[in-house]
């Protein structure tokens, strides 16, 4: 092999894991079909212990639910019928400079539980959604956005938009209409990205029960 051959497979190789897409954590539980859409365009079906990667767009089939734990011990468990993005996720222990965690909810519903790059780096953090971005300040929380639009499997009663409640810690709540906070206890509706959160400190209906084999972590219930 010549000296251009060899030095263009170099080339070739560090290219590829250039473009790899990082593991930004695994499938720790899950009662039903999930798959992946990575950035390319390529689905795959998900099972436990599958890898998640930044960039993948995550897919909660109709009565299924699924808990995905990412390399920084944080977790997302995700209703059935939603969709989110993980838009990016890095973490290095040794390199807390790195931290970013992004991702995008389309539709459904979310517990998250905070890891430790929510712990150290608390403005590394974000959620998109239609209404709002949210961030944290180490706390664990519920989201459920409805499109109005052949919602799954939505909480019963409650109008599309953003609804949020926060059982420890705190987040915040940022659109067009301002900057917000939400304190543990309290429940919230943000209609769209142009309206003001509304406060709440009785559960308007919204509803987050996974099945008993993923442990005894918080639930809601009207």
């Amino acid at each position: 092999m010549s000296i251009k051959s060899v030095l263009a497979l170099l080339m070739w190789c560090c290219a590829a894991l250039a473009s790899a897409a990082q593991v930004a954590g695994v499938v720790a539980q899950a009662s039903g079909p999930l798959t992946a859409r990575s950035s390319s365009g390529a689905v795959r079906q998900l099972k436990l212990q599958s890898e998640v990667e930044s960039g993948d767009t995550l897919v909660t089939a109709s009565g299924a639910w699924t808990t995905v734990r990412f390399i920084d011990n944080s977790e997302l468990t995700l209703k059935p019928g939603t969709t989110i993005v993980v838009e990016q996720f890095s973490f290095d222990g040794d390199k807390p400079e790195a931290d970013h965690a992004a991702f995008t909810l389309v539709k459904g519903g979310l517990r998250s539980l905070s890891g430790l790059l929510g712990k150290r780096n608390k403005e590394k953090f974000a959620m998109k959604t239609p209404s709002a971005t949210i961030g944290i300040r180490g706390t664990t929380f519920f989201l459920e956005y409805l499109t109005g639009k052949g919602d799954a499997e939505p909480s019963p009663g409650l109008e599309p938009g953003l609804h949020v409640h926060v059982s420890a810690g705190g987040i915040s709540i940022d659109n067009e209409a301002g900057h917000f906070q939400y304190d543990p206890g309290q429940f919230g509706f943000i209609k769209n990205n142009s309206t003001r959160p509304v406060k709440m400190f009785a559960n308007p209906g919204m509803q987050f029960a996974p099945p008993a084999a993923f442990g005894e972590a918080d639930t809601l219930k009207p």
